[in-house]
């Protein structure tokens, strides 16, 4: 008995040490995830983890039931969680609601399950950062944090234009753009308001975030760089001397941040490479900007630069997808991809990034195309990769999976399961062995019975004749 109650006791404990222990390795697998758009705080769209070898759909959700649905977010991915935000122009559809509305996903990476949504009263084109157990969005005009694990809403401030910026959460503070002309930085705890910084245009850029300082775009056509603690100005860099109404004005373009150099884009077709501390230009490399007259999605550099290995990735609504040499600007290669405004995610030699309604795979070193994925309509979102797979969103109203997961997942799960299946087999076959040679309990002696001294012969009951 005390063997059997030994051995209960260890599989018990070889249970509950691999239940405990399992999230640890999946969580381990996940030190590279993506917690905010282009991945990181400098926003460098660089990343240690694996990309997918093959334009394989692993699952996909499609937002709404009509083609007013859409995603513009740009995933992260924390801890096998995967966020992003939707949108879906209701105004196409009277009957059902006025306006535009959206929701705030969260989604088993691996399987795609809703594990919760958020549904707004407002279309959602800002990506989701997570840091601690909260997730930080753009909602309409207000800046929303959630519970990471459940979706629920703590708090929301209030700005005075829609959101198109991404937040960036350093050091506790959340900050974030607006259209009301204004950069802010809020309390990531409470969303009280630290400071805010009022420029001549709307803020659809996404603030970068490196050594206590923010760089952020302005449709004014400068690049600013404000101290993170205070919102003081440290410089500001004007990109284009066009009257502030013209297009060709906006810095739209989120910088990224590398080696001490600030790399963005501009509407008026040119890259631009600044000395992070003086804002000085150090080089520009002027793109073909579209032929089209006009502004919005038909001009010059509208997607993030990405910055690794010493090579700048950056596409264009000309249709080209560029790498520039880092330190020169030089161009090193360009691919001709159909209208860009996708910002590329870089890792292991490829770049991933969405075409007008494709998402493509490129030779990092040559720019020649490995792979693409289809879409059914033009991608804005920008891609996250995370543990061999591509996460994006796509105008069509689906989010797409694209991949397979590490097979070192599968290995993990597989090996914590036949741990538990040898450990069950085990206490099995130990019962199994106890009941057999259990002692049986021994047949009865003469002694418990009443002896019978001699067998009576039956009586017959046959009638007498």
């Amino acid at each position: 008995m005390k063997r059997t109650l030994a051995i209960a006791f260890i599989a018990i404990l070889c249970l509950s040490m691999f239940s405990a222990y399992a999230p640890k390795v999946i969580a381990q697998q996940s030190s590279a995830d993506w917690p905010m758009f282009l991945n990181d705080s400098a926003h460098t769209g660089a990343t240690t983890n694996t990309g997918p070898t093959k334009p394989v759909k692993l699952w996909s959700y499609v937002e709404g039931h009509f083609d007013g649905s859409a995603i513009g977010s740009s995933a992260a991915i924390v801890n096998g969680v995967v966020y992003v935000g939707t949108n879906w122009n209701n105004s196409l559809y009277p009957l059902y609601n006025n306006g535009n509305s959206g929701n705030i996903y969260a989604f088993n990476a691996y399987t795609g399950a809703k594990i919760w949504n958020y549904s707004t009263d407002s279309a959602v084109y800002s990506s989701p950062a997570v840091s601690g157990n909260m997730l930080f969005i753009g909602v309409d005009d207000n800046v929303c944090a959630f519970n990471a694990s459940t979706g629920v809403k703590i708090w929301s401030y209030a700005t005075g234009g829609q959101i198109n910026s991404s937040p960036d959460v350093v050091n506790g503070v959340v900050y974030i753009g607006s259209k009301d002309n204004n950069a802010y930085a809020l309390n990531a705890s409470t969303g009280a308001k630290i400071w805010n910084y009022t420029t001549r245009g709307a803020v659809e850029s996404s603030p970068a975030v490196v050594n206590e300082v923010v760089y952020v775009g302005s449709d004014d056509g400068n690049v600013y760089a404000l101290n993170a603690l205070t919102g003081a100005k440290i410089w500001n860099y004007t990109t284009s001397n066009q009257p502030l109404w013209s297009f060709s004005n906006q810095v739209t373009s989120s910088p990224a941040v590398s080696g001490g150099i600030v790399y963005v884009g501009s509407v008026g077709g040119n890259v631009y490479a600044l000395n992070a501390s003086t804002g000085a230009k150090i080089w520009n490399c002027f793109t073909n900007p579209s032929s089209f007259d006009g502004g919005g999605y038909l001009h010059g550099v509208q997607a993030s630069p990405t910055v690794t290995n010493g090579v700048v990735y950056v596409g264009t609504v000309d249709g080209n997808m560029y790498a520039l040499n880092a330190s020169t600007g030089k161009q090193i290669w360009e691919d001709n991809i159909f209208r860009v405004l996708s910002s590329a995610a870089v890792t292991d030699g490829v770049v991933y990034v969405g075409g007008y309604d494709d998402v493509y795979a490129l030779n990092a070193t040559t720019g020649s195309q490995i792979w693409d994925f289809p879409t059914q309509n033009q991608i804005i979102s920008s891609p996250a990769v995370f543990n061999g797979v591509v996460y994006i969103g796509s105008q069509d109203g689906n989010f797409y999976a694209i991949g397979k997961p590490s097979p070192n997942v599968f290995i993990i799960v597989g090996a914590i399961a036949a741990v538990v299946i040898v450990v069950a087999a085990v206490v099995f076959l130990m019962f199994q062995k106890r009941l057999k040679t259990k002692p049986i309990s021994p047949a009865p002696t003469p002694q418990n019975y009443t002896a019978v001294s001699s067998v009576q012969p039956l009586k017959s009951y046959r009638n007498k004749d």
